[in-house]
């Protein structure tokens, strides 16, 4: 895998890219954006919340991706009584009468965190100082883990019974918070179809895990001029109701804007964005593309924004214009 230069590395992204979202369609219907914000986030070595009802192909969609990237691949499912040693892993004494670490799910390339705020903190924290540190802590010692290390954790948004919200530190670790919705008629029909058939698909292998850590760090060379930077840090300025920048819809509505990693992930997520789209630098159109993502765990609206019935989402909107 030897490029002369970056731009002809970036124009086989694109292509490889095209070849990565053809083969997650053999499985996945429908969920274009969301297959994108995924793959950015694991191509910008960030994570990703997916916040949807049951149902929707979450599960499906990180096994899928996983398969076609030619990653490892754990799930773990959050319960109340999960405990930090059953995802990294406990020491147990062997034959020999000598401790050994027995390595938890979290030894894997890509998690699924599946109801992440069904555990408790203490639970989450551990999973945190993974997605953060890559590496985790037993017994007071520190073990590696694998790389490329992505978390995708979901998140149902009705049940709140029994859950444990995660704190506003410990959303701003993920890079994106996508929402998945229901698929529309065609799409469900589809799905339907094949999946009450015996039909199976088969994927094919798409990118090598020497190609992916080439490929994150070829997004992090990807020249960004001064204007595309600066607007990105303004927006994440505007979003705090304390600041010069802000609105008066942010001063109103808003009790905590997003902070400076916000600004980093706007500009790495551009750049991203920018490759896929067939560029060699992002402009503006890239960060607007992903702000929504980033930006929509990152404010927390006020009791007044919640009594009136305005949304994030929109808030955000009228930030981007």
């Amino acid at each position: 895998m030897e490029y002369k230069n970056d731009v002809e590395a970036v124009d086989a992204f694109n292509v490889k890219y095209k070849v990565l979202k053809q083969e997650i369609a053999k499985v996945i219907v429908g969920q274009n954006e969301v297959v994108k914000d995924v793959l950015i986030s694991i191509f910008s070595k960030g994570h990703c919340l997916l916040v949807g009802v049951p149902g929707l192909a979450k599960t499906l969609l990180v096994n899928t991706i996983s398969d076609v990237l030619g990653l490892s691949y754990n799930r773990i499912q959050f319960t109340p009584d999960l405990m930090p040693s059953d995802i990294v892993g406990t020491e147990i004494l062997d034959e020999s009468r000598q401790f050994k670490f027995i390595k938890g799910p979290l030894f894997a390339n890509i998690i699924l965190a599946d109801e992440i705020n069904r555990t408790p903190p203490k639970t989450q924290a551990a999973l945190l100082e993974a997605m953060q540190e890559k590496a985790v802590t037993a017994a007071g010692k520190r073990y590696e883990l694998g790389s490329p290390f992505f978390v995708l954790a979901t998140q149902n948004p009705i049940e709140q019974e029994g859950t444990y919200p995660l704190p506003e530190a410990q959303l701003d670790r993920f890079m994106f918070n996508v929402f998945l919705d229901y698929p529309k008629y065609e799409e469900e029909i589809k799905v339907v179809k094949t999946t009450t058939s015996d039909q199976k698909s088969v994927l094919n292998k798409i990118l090598t895990v020497e190609e992916i850590l080439y490929f994150q760090n070829l997004v992090r060379r990807v020249p960004v001029t001064d204007n595309v930077l600066e607007f990105a840090v303004k927006l994440a300025r505007k979003s705090r109701p304390e600041g010069e920048e802000a609105s008066e819809q942010i001063k109103n509505y808003i009790s905590w804007g997003a902070g400076p990693r916000a600004s980093q992930f706007l500009v790495i997520g551009a750049k991203c964005n920018a490759i896929l789209s067939g560029k060699y630098s992002p402009d503006i159109e890239d960060v607007r593309s992903v702000a929504l993502a980033i930006l929509r765990h990152r404010m927390v609206r006020n009791y007044k924004a919640e009594a009136e019935g305005i949304s994030i989402d929109s808030i955000i909107g009228n930030l981007l214009h």
